[in-house]
């Protein structure tokens, strides 16, 4: 493990030391877990993901540490149209979602031209545009990519 990739996996223990939350070993393993995700897993996600780590580890506490950790702004929770909800780290930088709904894949993004748009929009009607979330929901037109 390079040093770049220990910081990355411990990208989220460390905004949790930075709030000042003390870190037990269970708040830890699910920091790690949701510090390694690359998709936006759910709770039973976490769980599992966190169970095969450390098997005492139960749903409850997993629903706890989540809540704790969005309270304190180091996650963001998603509620997308699936219904259920999904977690990401809280980023400075702005970005939206593609949900796949066949496959319940989110892809991240980001355009330029919509964010000029939904800008330009907003003065049009009178507004300054102090923040926004896009979700796009398709299915893909061919196979999944890789």
């Amino acid at each position: 493990m390079t040093v770049s990739d220990e910081s990355a996996a411990n990208r989220i223990s460390r905004l949790c030391a930075e709030h000042g939350l003390r870190m037990t070993g269970q708040r830890r393993t699910i920091a790690r877990v949701l510090s390694d995700a690359a998709d936006h897993p759910n709770v039973e996600e976490v769980h599992a993901r966190a169970h095969r780590i450390d098997a005492r580890i139960s749903l409850s506490t997993v629903y706890r540490t989540l809540r704790l950790f969005e309270q304190k702004g180091i996650l963001a929770r998603h509620a997308f149209a699936e219904g259920r909800r999904r977690y990401e780290e809280a980023r400075r930088e702005h970005h939206d979602h593609l949900i796949d709904v066949d496959g319940g894949r989110v892809i991240e993004f980001r355009s330029e031209e919509i964010e000029k748009l939904q800008e330009r929009i907003a003065r049009e009607l009178g507004f300054k545009l102090v923040g926004h979330r896009l979700e796009l929901y398709g299915v893909p037109l061919r196979g999944p990519k890789k």
